[in-house]
């Protein structure tokens, strides 16, 4: 069922208010976020410059944005979950420093234990191992740390939608958003656009080209094989509290190993899930979910046991707010910042 309109007070500023057509536009770049204009204004209705204007006023506002980052496969580079203990009082201090290293790409501020959240990307296992993690266990503030490693991602926040399309438009859209597939080695001057997709994944070849000081049509080729050649993920990220969603809970769990396909495919299907991945450690079970209350959390949990019998949820974590997602810096109401800080691989 399509979501109702959300209105919404951000922190000093005027009241926004999402309508039910913003809402429609953020699924269907979810699903699609390349798509232009006019194709998608035959499916939603709305001429090409409305969804023109109605996205470069979402997007000015930081409600919503549309980045590429590293697919974040265990099977290409090392994904680490690392919480963080503070000293008392030295959060927001030790928040400060982490949030520039590049390698912490998500950082979310939680209720209790654990102080921090980070989600890590690195090259290598050495690299994560003697550089990264002592990187953030140095910095100011910080008293302890704790890391598992990512071993399968089984779902993460590029796959969760808003429900706000009916099922005709979902698929019309799922179609438009396919690429064609480029199975050779990525030429050298490709990576240069991978930098500017992060900050924009809407991009267009004639602005990068610009940028770069390239050709239009040289660009417009290497961006088809970027693309195509499945290195990034590109997702469209809405302000988690304008979207309607204030509250985000992690759960560490474990699971039998033989289960998790299972398990993971019993939890991916419920709209909430922002991450559902299995880990090294303790517990080998990592689930996310963004809810609209914290009465939710008791529901989400009855909800998570019924459909993976068996499964023991060891601790649950609320967060109180996202201060970086995927590189990009969030304001206290989730908006984004305009702040980017790259992926370590997009930097070389």
């Amino acid at each position: 069922m399509p979501l109702p309109a959300q209105r919404l007070v951000s922190f000093g500023a005027p009241v926004v208010e999402l309508s039910e057509e913003d809402l429609a536009l953020l699924h269907a770049l979810q699903i699609a976020p390349r798509v232009p204009w006019l194709e998608a204004s035959e499916i939603l209705g709305a001429h090409p410059a409305t969804l023109a204007r109605r996205w470069e006023r979402l997007r000015a506002a930081g409600l919503a944005w549309i980045t590429a980052h590293l697919r974040g496969d265990p099977a290409e580079m090392v994904v680490a979950f690392v919480d963080v203990e503070c000293d008392p009082g030295r959060r927001d201090e030790a928040v400060a420093v982490l949030a520039a290293i590049p390698e912490a790409q998500t950082i979310d501020v939680a209720t209790s234990h654990p102080d921090l959240s980070l989600t890590v990307f690195a090259r290598s296992l050495v690299d994560c191992a003697e550089r990264v993690l002592p990187q953030i266990a140095g910095a100011p503030g910080v008293n302890r740390i704790q890391s598992e490693l990512c071993t399968r991602l089984h779902s993460g926040g590029h796959s969760w939608r808003l429900a706000a399309l009916d099922r005709a438009q979902v698929a019309a859209f799922a179609e438009l958003g396919r690429v064609e597939p480029y199975t050779g080695a990525l030429p050298a001057a490709c990576f240069d656009l991978l930098p500017l997709l992060v900050r924009n994944g809407r991009a267009a070849a004639a602005e990068m080209a610009r940028e770069l000081g390239r050709s239009p049509a040289t660009v417009h080729r290497q961006l088809a094989k970027v693309l195509g050649s499945g290195l990034l993920s590109f997702r469209c990220e809405v302000a988690q509290g304008p979207a309607g969603y204030p509250v985000a809970c992690k759960w560490l769990a474990k699971v039998p190993p033989g289960q998790h396909a299972q398990a993971a495919a019993a939890i991916s299907g419920l709209r909430n899930v922002r991450l559902v991945a299995s880990t090294t450690g303790q517990t080998n079970f990592t689930i996310m979910m963004w809810l609209r209350t914290v009465a939710d959390v008791m529901t989400a949990e009855v909800t998570i046991q019924d459909r993976v019998p068996g499964i023991e949820l060891v601790q649950s974590t609320v967060m109180l707010r996202a201060v970086k997602r995927v590189g990009f810096m969030l304001g206290p109401d989730g908006a984004a910042t305009g702040d980017v800080v790259n992926s370590p691989a997009l930097l070389d």
